[in-house]
């Protein structure tokens, strides 16, 4: 009896063993699966078929659209499996090596274009399964050879950012502030090409996407073409704006179709084309490839139409225009895009206004412009640039008048106006354009662009003029005393102008020797620039506002006169301590000191409007007696 209970003890306890070996059994596996859901790897055998199962010599087909909203069906043959054309970490959390699977097209549509781009995203099925997406290809090959993206990395994009905020992910241009801000240096860099994913023509490289120009002068698109070319974009002027709006209805963001990204949209356009690879629920994949590459975007997203496939010898591509925008781009890795359907991404409406000389009546240009860092500031260029040529460059003699309006949410507008000539329309798309890449990418404060309001007026007449002469009333004065100044101003194709003007002495101006400056708008900022540096450079986001406008203000049809005086006090950061005691001055210019300080320049100035811009400048020098 004893015997048998003992017997039955065991087998309990053995029971007992394997419930709890099954149970922690069942738990692992549970928490395995559930990081891998949480981690985006959800392959269904049944729909998608792994890199695994495939092997050379297999017949395939993609799905994609080369006339209108239909997609049609091109048949491939896997050619190989290329492991590893990525980096692989040591000990990943997932895998992290990239995968490829080489396809040629056997279709005679594939075989008559090359690779196509604009077929970036075309969903590969194998054996009745999504394999993955057209992404890469080789220039000038003679065969429509491509590299698949595997749908499994396809599906793990944007699983490690999800909870990460896009404003506080997004990255874009990295200004020097410690230093005083200068538009020139700004324009510059934006104008600068990053590296290119796109280098030579030999190796293997992501198929370009199209970016689809319509509205702009073809010199401003192909400058707008070098600017985006880093992102793997190649711009092709389109004939018109938009899609047939009439096809809204029958295009739907499916596998195969075309969609479109729209970066600039309205009177003017351009618009990044690709195609859907993959949509599950309302999660829209696409590319096969990164498209900025850095993570969470905020892009618009929208269906779109191909009007005709363009062969090429160097690069065919779709002709292609979007439709109806949909929803948003909100992830963009190595491998995919992903959108969101139902979304709205942030745009910044811009209006320009232009009276051209050359124009019976004024034109206006209203768009919508993608919200983004990097890609922002090289839209704004060219579409500001194409709306004021639309009519022809501007003659060799030619003065351009403009107002901007930037503004902000929850804070102070940036508004200027100013006049240029002689110089195109650099300077104002300098300001207008380092303007806005300053705010969007400052480092003290996110912040939204709520609109941009630019009215140009060209004139087909040069302002440019020299300074002939300058008279003073009398060289030799004393303190408290004024001292009236005759400037002679000489103009291109006018008549000399006289100008006449004064400056006071100040009362308690010790005796001794004086510069007065007379001069233009250029050699007064540099003055400024010189004497007075922290004026330029921001210590905030209210701080950066104030630099802004502070060089936004200098009016270049003006002449200035200017009473260089003894430095005295002291600057501190951005603070002016101009009555300063000498004695204590010099504590604050103590090098143990963390905040800078510098000897604060002192000057007596006054300027008139000339309706000229001077180029020049005059340096007199007068005595001051006791």
């Amino acid at each position: 009896m004893f015997e048998a209970g003992a017997k039955l003890e065991k087998r309990e306890a053995k029971v007992k063993k394997r419930d709890l070996l099954l149970f922690i059994i069942f738990y692992f596996f549970l928490v395995l699966g559930s990081c891998y859901c949480r981690a985006g790897v959800q392959f269904d055998k049944s729909r998608y078929i792994g890199i695994d199962e495939i092997r050379p010599g297999m017949k395939a087909y993609c799905l994609t659209s080369f006339k209108g909203t239909e997609i049609e069906r091109f048949d491939l043959e896997v050619l190989s499996v290329v492991r590893r054309i990525g980096p692989e970490a040591s000990v990943p959390a997932r895998p992290s090596s990239k995968d490829a699977i080489l396809v040629q097209g056997t279709d005679e549509r594939f075989i008559h274009a090359g690779p196509v781009a604009g077929c970036s995203g075309s969903p590969v099925y194998i054996d009745g399964r999504l394999a993955g997406a057209l992404a890469f290809a080789w220039f000038f090959s003679k065969d429509p050879i491509y590299g698949v993206t595997p749908i499994e990395e396809m599906l793990r994009v944007g699983k490690g950012t999800e909870d990460v905020k896009q404003s506080a992910y997004e990255p874009g241009f990295v200004f020097d502030y410690s230093v005083p801000v200068d538009f020139a240096a700004i324009d510059e860099q934006i104008r600068s090409p990053r590296l290119s994913r796109n280098k030579g023509t030999v190796g293997a490289c992501p198929l370009p996407c199209p970016l689809i120009v319509s509205g702009l002068p073809g010199e401003v698109c192909e400058q707008l073409g070098v600017s985006v070319e880093p992102f793997g974009l190649m711009a092709v002027p389109s004939i018109g704006v938009g899609g047939d709006n009439n096809k809204a209805g029958d295009a739907q963001l499916v596998p195969g179709a075309c969609l479109s990204v729209p970066l600039v949209s309205g009177d003017i356009s351009a618009e990044v084309i690709g195609t859907v690879t993959e949509v599950v629920g309302d999660k829209v994949y696409a590319f096969g490839h990164s498209f900025l590459g850095y993570g969470p975007v905020d892009l618009p997203m929208a269906t779109g139409q191909v009007h005709t496939v363009v062969s090429s010898l160097f690069r065919s591509f779709k002709f292609a225009s979007g439709i109806e925008t949909v929803g948003a781009l909100r992830i963009d890795e190595s491998t995919a895009v992903c959108g969101q359907i139902g979304l709205k991404a942030k745009t910044i409406p811009l209006r320009i206004e232009v009276d051209r000389y050359n124009d019976a009546e004024k034109k206006v240009y209203n768009c919508q412009l993608a919200s983004n860092r990097l890609l922002t500031p090289r839209l704004l260029r060219s579409v500001v640039a194409g709306a004021t040529i639309m009519l022809g460059w501007l003659p060799p003699d030619h003065m351009v008048e403009y107002k901007v309006a930037i503004g902000i949410e929850d804070a102070e507008s940036v508004t200027f106006e100013n006049v240029s000539t002689s110089l195109g329309l650099d300077e104002m798309i300098v300001e207008s354009v380092a303007s806005v890449a300053i705010l969007m990418n400052n480092p003290y404060k996110k912040i939204d662009i709520e609109s941009i309001e630019i009215g140009v007026r060209i004139v087909p007449k040069n302002v440019v003029s020299h300074i002939w002469s300058v008279e003073l009333s009398d060289s030799r004065v004393k303190a408290g005393e004024e001292i009236g100044i005759g400037v002679v101003v000489e103009s291109v194709l006018a008549e000399k102008k006289k100008y006449n003007s004064s400056l006071k002495i100040p009362e308690e101006l010790a005796p001794g020797g004086y510069d007065l400056i007379v001069c233009g708008a250029y050699d007064y900022e540099k003055f400024l620039r010189k004497a007075a540096p922290y004026r330029f450079v921001p210590q905030n986001f209210s701080s950066l506002i104030k630099v802004i406008n502070n060089i936004l203000a200098v009016k270049r049809d003006r002449l200035y006169c200017l009473l260089v005086l003894p430095p005295g006090g002291v600057a501190v950061e951005r603070a002016e301590l101009p009555d300063l005691p000498a004695t204590k001055a010099l504590v604050f210019q103590d090098a143990k000191r963390s905040l800078k300080a510098q000897p604060f320049q002192h000057w007596v100035e006054k300027s008139f409007r000339t309706g000229t811009v001077i180029i020049d400048k005059e340096v007199m020098h007068i005595t001051v007696e006791e």
